[in-house]
């Protein structure tokens, strides 16, 4: 039932364009639901985020600059919603066609590939923020 009134607030708030206060804290409401769903189904969004506070506390330890503490919460920032985004595509896959199929493989493949490159970028700003701060 509570799906149901969320869906119905969604709708009704899709057909009001009118800006409202109620409307703008609806649509937070929506995100941080996401955030919630992408949190508790996804492993690996667990791990970028265990990451993050792993690596968001060596930077503070070794007291970074201002414009590298920048550097690596866009980093974080970038993994994070590349994941996000990830999930949601591998979403509406598994809802449009649950059987295999050459073409959703694919697009899955891509929107995996996405949450790679920004780990591997994320990675290489951080060594290069890190490794002369230990060497």
């Amino acid at each position: 039932m509570f799906k149901f009134l969320v869906i119905l607030s969604k709708e009704t708030i899709l057909k009001n364009n009118k800006f409202s206060l109620k409307s703008r804290l609806a649509s937070f409401a929506f995100a941080f639901s996401g955030l919630k769903t992408v949190f508790r189904d996804e492993t690996n969004f667990k791990i970028h985020v265990i990451s993050a506070f792993v690596v968001l506390g060596f930077a503070y330890y070794i007291e970074l600059a201002v414009w590298e503490w920048i550097v690596l919460i866009l980093c974080i920032g970038l993994v994070l919603i590349a994941e996000t985004i990830n999930t949601a595509i591998e979403q509406l896959c598994d809802h449009i066609t649950p059987e295999q199929n050459i073409h959703i493989k694919k697009i899955k493949d891509i929107a995996a590939a996405s949450v790679l490159l920004s780990t591997l970028v994320a990675v290489m700003i951080g060594l290069i923020i890190f490794l002369p701060k230990l060497l």
